[in-house]
């Protein structure tokens, strides 16, 4: 019955903002068809007065955080929305009310096993900031002998979160295959993947080890940059519901005057953003994947003035190294104007079928793109580049990896953070060094002396055994009367493995000497 009230809950809150219009201006012409069309245009004259994304905004955020929480990862799925959509969903916010203190006190002494009064010299019962899933307190540790205890932020998981989440999960999947049967763009949409989307995101965002795991992996990345400042994690405190980490003091980068007032310098602080991220892409394949301005802040302490502070690493993007040569070689490509080898790289990609015409392929693309290049080099939007790329290659049936769409998200919040830091950033040439350098890397000397060394062991392992795996293969083949044969065969396999040992040995003497000669040439 609960449910039930919810799904009718959902319908009429649908019909109210003028949705149901929406999903069933498709419908085909029958009775049934017709009645559901009737009833889904009831009442909907002063919400047609309201563009259909702020529409489905508001009928959102009246249906609770768990919907809010949904069109927040909604709106990263440029690639299967309309862009006016997408950008009204980005408005989402997840304001939502503080649990009590008393309970926040009762989870986190569940979770740790001890008092809170034991455990926390101070503890601040008014929460610093209160989310969908999970609020933040902060606290002093306990005193040791003289030392005073350290200042800590607590993330607590909302209590009974996991039942609401999979009632409403649950209704998700169904409206989505309603959505997918109803609506003439249902199939194009497919509502029942971008619900299993979230649902593995929202589960992901449930288990607090995971956020801290992800921020210690983060955090020894970006050690040597000293560009960006990570919150160490208290692992003895850390359980998949409660998690302790260093305390972390910054102004908010939405709060451009006090950060002014402050006396950052914006044009390197724009500059900072996009080089970390282009180290967390190209170098570490492992990028923060939240960077809204809830999530960062600006150190103003005397011995970090001017780095970034990130927070939340519940979603986190990462990359192979296919994915990374993939867009470094896009990137390349387009701002060559080399559309042929835009193509070509998603044929060879795989993501392309193989019955696609190549010069259909690099007309689409060109037609989207080169309008771009009517600007000027610093007005180019890369993260629009990449999005046009991935609307483009769906027409030709090509499937864009989650993992893409999710940097193609982050890159547009990167944009849009650094040129509201500094207009007049050039995107391209702060990347371009990025790019550059990562394809040097890969398709070079040093790129090849890198993949030797690392495949080395495992080639060592398998040469011993390489005459005796062949001999069996042959001896299954052939039988017992070609005994002469595999002998002969064996010699000579032993012979070629010889052969290949010192082939091996002298290719790695000849890259570590080119190696040198490269570096004592860029002295």
């Amino acid at each position: 019955m609960r449910r039930l009230a919810r799904l009718l809950r959902i319908v009429l809150t649908a019909r109210r903002f003028g949705l149901l219009a929406l999903v069933l201006e498709g419908m085909p012409a029958t009775r049934w068809g017709r009645l559901l069309k009737g009833f889904g245009f009831l009442g909907l004259a002063s919400a047609r007065k309201r563009p259909r994304g702020e529409r489905l905004r508001m009928a959102l955020e009246s249906l609770g955080p768990i919907f809010v929480k949904f069109g927040q990862v909604l709106s990263t799925r440029r690639d299967l929305l309309p862009l006016d959509i997408a950008d009204e969903l980005t408005k989402l916010q997840d304001r939502v009310p503080p649990f009590p203190a008393a309970q926040s006190k009762a989870l986190i002494e569940e979770a740790l096993g001890q008092p809170v009064d034991v455990l926390f010299e101070r503890f601040d019962e008014q929460p610093v900031a209160s989310a969908s899933i999970a609020q933040v307190h902060f606290a002093q540790m306990k005193s040791r002998g003289e030392q005073p205890g350290r200042e800590v932020a607590i993330k607590v998981l909302r209590p009974g979160m996991l039942e609401v989440i999979e009632d409403d999960l649950e209704l998700l999947h169904t409206l989505a295959h309603w959505l997918e049967r109803l609506s003439a763009d249902g199939k194009r949409l497919k509502p029942r993947e971008v619900v299993a989307e979230f649902d593995a995101h929202l589960h992901d965002e449930l288990d607090l080890v995971r956020e801290a795991a992800n921020s210690a992996q983060l955090r020894r990345n970006m050690q040597g940059l000293n560009l960006v400042m990570v919150p160490e994690m208290l692992w003895d405190y850390c359980t998949p519901t409660v998690i302790v980490m260093e305390r972390m003091y910054g102004i908010p980068i939405g709060q451009v005057d006090k950060l002014r007032e402050a006396g950052v310098d914006f044009k390197r602080l724009a500059r900072d953003g996009v080089t970390i991220f282009f180290t967390q892409v190209f170098r570490d394949g492992f990028f923060h994947a939240d960077m809204h301005p809830g999530n960062i802040q600006v150190s103003t302490a005397p011995d970090t003035f001017g780095r970034y502070v990130a927070l939340d690493f519940g979603i986190i993007g990462t990359l192979t190294q296919r994915d990374k040569q993939y867009l470094a070689q896009n990137f390349i490509a387009f701002f060559r104007r080399d559309y042929r080898r835009v193509a070509e790289l998603h044929l060879e990609s795989g993501w392309v079928p193989s019955q696609t015409r190549p010069d259909a392929f690099e007309s689409a693309i060109r037609a989207v793109c080169e309008p771009q290049f009517e600007r000027p080099l610093k007005d180019i939007s890369l993260g629009q580049v990449l999005l046009r790329l991935f609307q483009t290659s769906r027409r030709f049936n090509v499937e864009i990896q989650p993992q893409l769409v999710l940097l193609q998200k982050t890159l547009l919040n990167v944009e849009g953070l650094g040129r509201q830091l500094d207009p007049d950033l050039d995107l391209w040439n702060t990347a371009k060094p990025f790019l550059e350098r990562w394809m040097k890397e890969q398709v070079g000397t040093q790129g090849l002396s890198d993949r030797l060394r690392e495949e080395a062991p495992q080639i060592a392992s398998w040469l011993p055994d390489l005459p005796r795996l062949l001999y069996r293969r042959l001896s299954d083949e052939n039988g017992g009367g070609q005994a002469q044969l595999l002998r002969e065969l064996l010699h000579e396999t032993r012979r070629t493995h010889q052969f290949l040992k010192g082939l091996l040995l002298a290719g790695v003497g000849f890259l570590a000497g080119a190696g040198l000669m490269h570096w004592w040439l860029l002295r």
